[in-house]
């Protein structure tokens, strides 16, 4: 069987501080059409050459194959070259060097949602956003009532989306894009907005999408998901492929080798993460007053995120997401309980703590994903780094601790100091039944 995609010494270099560029609409519309006629060919201008100063390579050397009707995962630490690979592959960024072979129509699910247009209703950017994914409009009006209904807007349908809670506006655009009759899907860390519901929805879809036999690449942190939809996954690191096996040894390669903590990191001026509206400066961990990768499990543990706002009074959210060594998320936590969350932030540098109570983490690695997001007119995400900082959460067995006198591994994603009482019930009858009969009561 001839592979579906064929990469061969594929690479990308991008200059540092260069800011990516990005098609028009016109040019956007031009290659989902393009996408749609069959096969796609993409090649890379310039060879490789080496490394130069000020520049960087986001890919390098890359081969690899896919089958169709292959559901591939793609795992990487932030900067591996994850969603730089699924823009080449839609043709959004062109590669510097090597080859791609697309055999197939495309379709994408890498940035949800931003092809729609606040002013216009939920109704008109179904047909805008459906068109630019390269639907024609007897495809999207045969679609747009399973398009309503797996959104759940059927009542706000004809209002504009700037009016949408967060929810609705990511489902709206997940429903778009995951109707697509692609033969080819490429999924990028879509699960990371949303609800729990909705999260197992779109995990439902796109396992649809797969037993249909068509192609899927999916990116993620998330290795519950990546192990339950791919029998197959690509390690990238530095740009490379470190790892090409099955989903299940590669995914543990990846968390063994990754475990490593980090309680302080900084970004230098060039390569903060964020775009044109807020940028990341620092995440430190610390406890009792001391930056430290080590934490006693029975103190409070100290999450300070620093970061630059470019924009003038935007409406921000700034937070934290929780993972233990197995990419399970624990829980996440955000400024929404802050007395100044009604204000606009002014453009200027900023610090956001937050304080973690102790006896919450359970025993082990826990990784921290660094967020700010604009919370209204519409959720957006402006900076999201996995494995910001990471610390290893210790319990030594003293008095405080939920492990106590107790040798014994424990297990559990969380371990809460809850409160405990037990008592005898047949010592508290017999009491209550020799109380009676001392006062005479029968």
């Amino acid at each position: 069987m001839k592979p579906i995609i064929t990469i061969r010494g594929l690479g990308k270099r991008y200059r540092i501080g260069e800011r990516a560029r990005y098609g028009n609409l016109r040019e956007s519309i031009t290659n989902s059409f393009s996408n749609a006629i069959g096969a796609v060919r993409s090649r890379g201008r310039n060879g490789h050459g080496a490394v130069e100063q000020n520049h960087i390579w986001a890919l390098k050397d890359v081969d690899l194959d896919v089958m169709p009707g292959e559901v591939l995962g793609v795992i990487g630490r932030n900067g591996a070259g994850k969603s730089t690979l699924l823009k080449i592959l839609s043709r959004i960024t062109e590669p510097t060097a090597g080859r791609v072979d697309l055999y197939g129509r495309v379709g994408s699910l890498l940035e949800v949602g931003t092809g729609f247009h606040p002013e216009l209703t939920g109704r008109e950017n179904i047909y805008l956003s459906a068109a630019i994914l390269g639907m024609k409009r007897l495809e999207i009006e045969r679609r747009f009532d399973e398009i309503v209904a797996f959104a759940e807007v059927e009542k706000f349908i004809d209002t504009p989306v700037k009016h949408y809670s967060s929810g609705m506006y990511t489902r709206l655009a997940f429903a778009v894009a995951a109707h697509l009759d692609p033969e080819i899907l490429l999924v990028d860390e879509v699960l990371a907005v949303g609800d729990a519901a909705f999260q197992k929805k779109c995990l439902g879809k796109m396992s649809q999408v797969a037993q249909g036999g068509r192609t899927v690449l999916f990116v993620s942190h998330n290795m519950p998901s990546i192990n339950r939809l791919c029998r197959r996954c690509v390690l990238l690191e530095d740009g490379r492929v470190k790892a090409d096996a099955d989903a299940q040894s590669v995914t543990a390669q990846y968390m063994i080798s990754d475990t490593g903590t980090m309680a302080h990191r900084q970004w230098p001026h060039g390569q903060r993460p964020g775009d044109d509206v807020a940028r990341l400066l620092a995440v430190t961990v610390t406890q009792r007053g001391r930056v430290s990768d080590t934490v006693d499990i029975r103190f409070p543990v100290e999450i300070e995120m620093g970061y630059e706002v470019l924009k003038h009074d935007a409406k921000l959210l700034s937070a934290l997401s929780f993972f233990d060594s197995q990419g399970v998320h624990l829980f996440v936590s955000g400024d929404l309980n802050d007395p100044q969350w009604s204000q606009p932030r002014p453009r200027g540098m900023y610090s956001s703590v937050c304080s973690i109570p102790g006896n919450l983490f359970s025993e082990g690695v826990v990784r921290v994903a660094a967020e700010v997001a604009t919370r209204e007119p519409v959720y957006q995400i402006h900076l999201l780094v996995y494995d910001s900082v990471a610390f290893q959460v210790v319990d030594v067995g003293e008095s405080g601790s939920v492990r106590g006198r107790w040798g014994r591994p424990i297990p559990g994603a969380m371990r809460p100091l809850c409160h405990w009482r037990t008592a005898n019930l047949t010592q508290l009858k017999a009491e209550t039944l020799h109380k009676n009969a001392s006062s005479g009561v029968s």
